[in-house]
């Protein structure tokens, strides 16, 4: 195991395209990371650099302590785990598991005993004797992840390794990570697009837009204390809601006669355009704190234990969640206020968090 630090990291494949713009963020040894953001983000560039698999164009990669931008991937002592399985279809899941072994002529007798091993964390044990084709997609992404295991790295790096399975059996395979990582405490790197992966299953989770780092924090604190309107929206299902607005006085007005106060603290930060954002799980039917929004019901989405409401507020489209055995019919009115404390606001313009 191995703790991970990465120092003003940058990418750039011509002056004018930087893909890559700056990252600061160590990880402590037997960290699980989730690097979360939305396609074109960054966020598998950044962990290729890590594996070696691309090249830094700025700043400093250090694995174990021991800066490695200039080292192999092969000798930087960490195991990938991709997408496409990348299994080899001729092979069994016990020499797809022991070539990597093999080709660097270990004993035979211990390529076995970490086959074995890692055959039994993976519950693989009775399918070692199969072909890649005689396997279902989460077999084979076991067979990848024990691939890895056998190894026995100093960090796992998983890129998007859900990816080509159904749902169902992506909270299966989210579960099999988990007790992965509790029963192997290796330090592990995470790509997803996918932030009830990220939630689930990060240490700490590092969110990432355009390049950039928006914030890196607990999935709860993250979830809680969002730092700009992009984290806000992309983290939580469904997404936060948000009104932009203008400032008026001591008040946000964000429709035609409808104002959110502004709290003290935030008024001498808070410039001309504000917006004002709450989670669908923060409005409750006529019973909170803040003041009585009025919506009209759109549609609505029954979930079985929740129902989740799109309402009409002006330009505004809001989502309310609510109980699935209260759930109003489509295009009757519907008056909501925010709990308390659960308001946040936005500078518009720069899409910080005031």
């Amino acid at each position: 195991m191995a703790e991970i630090s990465l120092k003003n990291v940058k990418k750039s494949y011509t002056k004018q395209l930087q893909v890559i713009h700056g990252v600061n963020v160590d990880i402590a040894d037997g960290e699980f990371i989730v690097i979360v953001g939305p396609s074109g983000c960054g966020k598998s560039t950044l962990l290729r650099m890590i594996a070696g698999l691309e090249t830094i164009s700025e700043g400093e990669i250090a694995i174990a302590g021991k800066v490695v931008n200039r080292v192999e991937p092969k000798d930087r002592n960490i195991a990938m785990v991709f997408q496409n399985y990348a299994l080899y279809p001729h092979m069994t899941v016990y020499e797809n598991m022991s070539y990597g072994l093999r080709i660097r002529r270990m004993p035979p007798a211990e390529i076995n005993e970490r086959v074995q091993r890692a055959a039994k964390i993976l519950e693989l044990g009775s399918f070692l004797d199969r072909k890649p084709r005689a396997l279902s997609g989460g077999q084979r992404q076991r067979v990848a992840m024990g691939r890895a295991i056998v190894r026995e790295p100093a960090a796992f790096l998983f890129d998007e390794p859900l990816s080509n399975l159904d749902a169902k059996l992506r909270v299966q395979m989210r579960l099999e990570i988990q007790k992965l990582h509790r029963e192997l405490k290796t330090t592990s790197i995470f790509v997803t697009h996918d932030q009830v992966e990220a939630m689930t299953l990060a240490d700490r989770m590092i969110v990432m837009n355009l390049g950039v780092v928006e914030q890196i924090g607990r999935p709860i604190d993250v979830y809680d204390d969002p730092a700009s309107l992009f984290v806000a929206g992309f983290i939580g299902s469904p997404a936060m809601n948000f009104m932009a607005g203008r400032r008026v006085g001591e008040a946000v007005e964000v429709g035609e006669g409808v104002s959110v106060p502004l709290p003290a603290a935030l008024r001498e930060m808070a410039g001309d355009g504000v917006t004002v954002g709450v989670r669908p799980e923060h409005l409750v039917i006529a019973g909170g704190s803040g003041p009585t929004l009025s919506l009209k019901v759109d549609t609505v989405e029954a979930l079985g234990a929740d129902s989740l409401l799109h309402c009409k507020l002006g330009p505004h489209a809001l989502v309310v969640r609510v109980d699935g055995h209260e759930t109003p019919e489509p295009g009757s009115p519907l008056a909501v206020s925010a709990m308390p404390g659960k308001t946040y606001f936005f500078d518009t313009a720069s899409g910080k968090r005031l």
